[in-house]
């Protein structure tokens, strides 16, 4: 019996994860022990703080954590300290993940709602980013103070050590050799310090892996050619804040933010899996989410955790026969396409299998 830490969360949270449990059963009957845990705004709820020790160590002592999304407007007014993304970063921190894996591969039913040129998106969109996960702004310092002149000013504390790099870059080049052999190393390297650092050390791994090739981008123009020439990219590997701000980007340019997935590993492989779409509190209870991206990051959970490659293959089968057939939620609707609701896009799923 396989033990799994789930973090429904807040707003759609609960709705997306309720279905990859369903997903996940009709895949693997009797396989999984689910652990419900709080964590976000709702453990704001009910104990006052995003995330409780008894939830932290719940998932610590799991085999893997599969998270919903946790935040919304109603916690908008929580000191920054007890807010619920401070939860998210706390299990972060807490299962020792620091390598964040967010694959951008557009599914070929949904070409009609990539936001690029058609001839652009007819060159193929299949990328990954590796994100550092517990470095740089948002680990680093974070202050307010009043400036000699009585002025309100803050600073946050953008900060890199060697081996924070070095064990990132050789996630990437790894995962580069399972591909097409390209990672793209971005950084900010002719403004930032701690960029240049980043750089050298990435190179330095680089020698280890002479079959793959290294190209350096600053960010400002990687976003652009994220757009440009997405078909150039094969494996991304970045810090932390440029991988949060480019991985949604990304997730755009393949047809909607709710159909992307994501792997949080540390050293074991135990793994934080959940969608990079937020908890939505507009559409919460509507019956409207996309539960795709949440499927799919069970499907990483089977992979990368469980070593249960069959069975993700198959949940990602499934999934792109659904879309075959022209099945859609409202986030990648597009004319001539059937608009279905969160739970029809599951069952759909799940007869698949």
């Amino acid at each position: 019996m396989k033990n799994v830490a789930v973090i429904p969360g807040d707003g759609i949270g609960p709705e997306v994860i309720n279905a990859t449990l369903e997903v996940l059963e009709k895949v693997s009957p009797k396989t999984f022990n689910f652990q419900s845990v709080s964590m976000g705004g709702n453990a704001i709820d009910k104990y006052g703080e995003p995330l409780p020790a008894e939830s932290l160590k719940i998932c610590q002592n799991a085999d893997a954590t599969l998270l919903g999304a946790v935040g919304g407007p109603k916690w908008d007014n929580q000191p920054p300290e007890n807010r619920p993304e401070k939860g998210l970063l706390g299990v972060r921190k807490g299962l020792k993940v620091f390598a964040n894996i967010r694959p951008a591969k557009i599914f070929a039913p949904l070409a009609s709602a990539c936001p690029l040129r058609k001839d652009i998106a007819d060159k193929g969109i299949d990328f990954i980013i590796v994100r550092e996960l517990t470095g740089g702004i948002y680990f680093g310092k974070h202050e307010s103070f009043t400036t000699p002149e009585g002025e309100r000013a803050a600073r946050d504390v953008m900060e890199y050590s060697e081996h924070e790099i070095r064990r990132i870059a050789h996630v990437a080049f790894k995962m580069a050799m399972g591909r097409r052999k390209i990672v793209t190393s971005i950084d900010k390297a002719n403004i930032l310090t701690s960029s240049r650092l980043w750089r050298s050390v990435v190179e330095e791994v680089a020698k280890e892996y002479p079959e793959v090739k290294l190209n350096h981008l600053y960010v400002d123009n990687a976003s652009m050619q994220l757009i440009r020439v997405p078909s150039e990219f094969d494996v991304i590997v970045t810090e932390n804040t440029f991988g949060d701000i480019l991985s949604d980007e990304a997730s755009q340019i393949v047809g909607s933010i709710g159909m992307i997935p994501s792997a949080s590993l540390g050293e074991d492989n135990r793994g934080l899996y959940e969608p990079i779409h937020g908890s939505a509190p507009d559409i919460a209870g509507q019956d409207k989410a996309n539960p795709i991206g949440t499927i799919l990051a069970g499907a990483m959970m089977l992979r990368y955790s469980f070593n249960m490659s069959t069975e993700a293959d198959k949940i990602e089968h499934a999934v792109d026969e659904v879309l075959r057939e022209g099945l859609r939620t409202g986030d990648i609707y597009t004319e001539g396409t059937k608009l279905i609701t969160g739970s029809q896009m599951k069952e759909a799923v799940i007869a698949k299998l």
